[in-house]
């Protein structure tokens, strides 16, 4: 029992202290040095770190800007036409289908026209009797106007004669031989006869008149009359259904023996070798669209210039309409039905600061961008210290937010009014999820 007090009372070597505190020491270092390790890892995990291949970066330059709005576009032909039944009847045959190529005066369909050839033949037969009545209209009108003519002339020689009796008269009554009583009666008589003659007279011009008044009211009626068949015939030319053009038939009724009514649409044919836009734009844009303005139309990486061709002044819906002309109207990269980005331009901006147009442009106004912070090289130490954008010592580009205000804009580039300077390097990418952070780490 002595014994083992003696052991357990035995004092340790200073040697083997020395290694039990040297270990101790050594565990609690290693500790916190790994608790330092963890907590710089930490750090530089808290700040995301992104990849420049996948952000759209643009320098800050200077250079011109033409101004523009955009506005939604879809291409279609330029030259269309609705073809529609003149008439209501029903469809007998159809000789083409949607797609055909088609020249003009090709035969697309056949209608009924049985019930609008009877209407005109009897039309035609209603137009030379009307032709008969004025012909037996004219030949009355000269007999009667000749027969008043004749009175008039027989009046006249009586007026004669009784002219040549009232200066026989008057010879008589200056030689004695005559009497008074006889002069005034030779008097009274041509006096008379002078008011017939008047009088004729004056019922041949009203005659006459009335007649050509009657003569040219039927005219007039057979006129209209002939007007209506020649638009019956019209009708029934255009009933017989043809291209009015050489261009691709696009759609046709192809429902042999259905009823169309006057009006409905038979066929629709397409000029596909040319091509115009319909767009559309707010209608707070309204006083920068006019006819023939400037236009850029974008499809894909292709760009088209344009000009306004017409303008739909009426707003619906809170926008206007308006067609582009394309100054090459048979460019290859137009295709009916096809979308495009429409810029419309409305003025010219010189030696301006610009960035490149990105996804988070909306208008002008105040924005804040990310802005590699080592884009532009202070000074000679810092340009020491990177080679081709990266820093040697190891550090990596850092995106820092700026508040920066930008101004108009167009289809390449923003005006930037306030916050950035030429040379400066900014991300135009959409960095909405980022909105908040004070930095961001680029590798």
């Amino acid at each position: 029992m002595k014994n083992d007090n003696q052991t357990m009372d035995r004092q340790i070597p200073v040697s083997e202290q020395r290694k039990r505190k040297i270990k101790k020491a050594a565990a609690w270092t290693g500790g916190f040095l790994a608790v330092l390790g963890i907590a710089a890892w930490l750090g530089t995990q808290m700040i995301p770190t992104l990849d420049k291949k996948a952000l759209v970066i643009s320098d800050v330059d200077r250079g011109t800007i033409d101004v523009s709005v955009s506005a939604t576009g879809k291409v279609v032909p330029a030259f269309e036409e609705v073809i529609v039944s003149p008439i209501s009847s029903r469809i007998l045959e159809v000789y083409a289908h949607s797609g055909d190529s088609v020249d003009v005066g090709t035969p697309l369909l056949r209608l009924d026209l049985q019930s609008a050839e009877t209407d005109y033949a009897k039309a035609l037969d209603e137009l030379e009797i009307k032709r008969q009545q004025i012909a037996q209209l004219k030949a009355n009108t000269e007999t009667q106007l000749s027969d008043r003519q004749m009175q008039i002339e027989v009046e006249e020689m009586k007026v004669s004669q009784l002219e040549a009796q009232l200066r026989n008269e008057l010879y008589l009554d200056s030689l004695g031989s005559g009497t008074r009583d006889r002069v005034r009666q030779a008097e009274t008589a041509l006096r008379t006869a002078q008011l017939q003659l008047s009088q004729l007279r004056q019922q041949y011009a009203n005659e006459k008149k009335v007649k050509q008044a009657d003569l040219r009211m039927q005219q007039l009626q057979n006129g209209i009359f002939e007007k209506g068949l020649a638009e019956k015939r019209r009708t029934l030319d255009d009933a017989k259904i043809r291209s009015p053009r050489r261009a691709t038939l696009t759609y046709i009724n192809n429902e042999i023996g259905s009823t169309v009514s006057a009006g409905q649409k038979l066929a629709i044919v397409s000029d596909l070798r040319h091509f115009k836009a319909e767009c559309e734009i707010s209608d707070t844009h309204s006083d920068r669209v006019h006819v023939g303005g400037d236009v850029l139309l974008k499809i894909g990486k292709e760009r088209l210039t344009g000009t306004i061709n017409t303008v739909t002044p009426l707003s619906q819906s809170g926008a206007i309409t308006f067609t582009v002309v394309p100054d090459d109207m048979s460019h290859p990269r137009l295709r009916s039905g096809l979308r495009t980005e429409v810029f419309v331009i409305t003025s010219i901006k010189d030696d301006v600061l610009r960035i490149r147009n990105g996804s988070f442009y909306s208008g002008p106004g105040d924005y804040t961008l990310f802005v590699i912070e080592n884009s532009k090289l202070k000074n000679e130490k810092e340009e020491k210290q990177m080679v081709n954008g990266k820093w040697l010592n190891g550090k990596s580009e850092r995106l820092v937010p700026r508040q920066v205000k930008l101004g108009e804009c167009n289809y390449d580039y923003i005006e930037v009014i306030e916050g950035l300077e030429e040379g400066e390097q900014v991300v135009v990418s959409d960095m909405t999820k980022y909105k908040g952070k004070e930095k961001l780490k680029v590798k």
